[in-house]
């Protein structure tokens, strides 16, 4: 039998790591509604600002959404493809310290991913 504490522990793992994956996505954010998102890098071949559009949806809109616990499961995916990409093909050949943070956001935003979001949230119940 689960108990009430790992509700309450997914709401801070779900909360904490959100709440600071939007002050990286904030700036990109920002630089997209300014119409600035073409000065954003190429990334897997992507126009400049399809990659800032798909690094606002992971790093911006999704925690969000993660963060009020709403269809979390689903909100994760995003963020995941985000954090891989940043490990594996943005920094794949940067030694493991300057990946280290894409690779802790991956694990937790996977942990999150497969465990849901906990009582503590808009969807409720575990499934979505």
């Amino acid at each position: 039998m689960k108990s009430r504490h790992s509700d309450l522990g997914l709401l801070i793992l779900r909360v904490g790591f959100s709440a600071l994956m939007l002050t990286h996505g904030y700036g990109k954010f920002m630089m997209l509604i300014q119409g600035n998102g073409d000065q954003f890098g190429q990334v897997l071949g992507l126009p400049a600002i399809v990659a800032c559009i798909l690094a606002v949806i992971g790093e911006f809109i999704a925690p969000i959404l993660i963060i009020l616990g709403v269809k979390t499961r689903l909100s994760t995916i995003p963020v995941i493809i985000v954090m891989a990409v940043a490990a594996f093909v943005v920094h794949a050949a940067d030694p493991i310290a300057t990946k280290e943070k894409a690779l802790l956001y991956l694990i937790a935003f996977v942990v999150i991913g497969l465990s849901g979001p906990g009582k503590y949230s808009i969807d409720g119940r575990k499934g979505y």
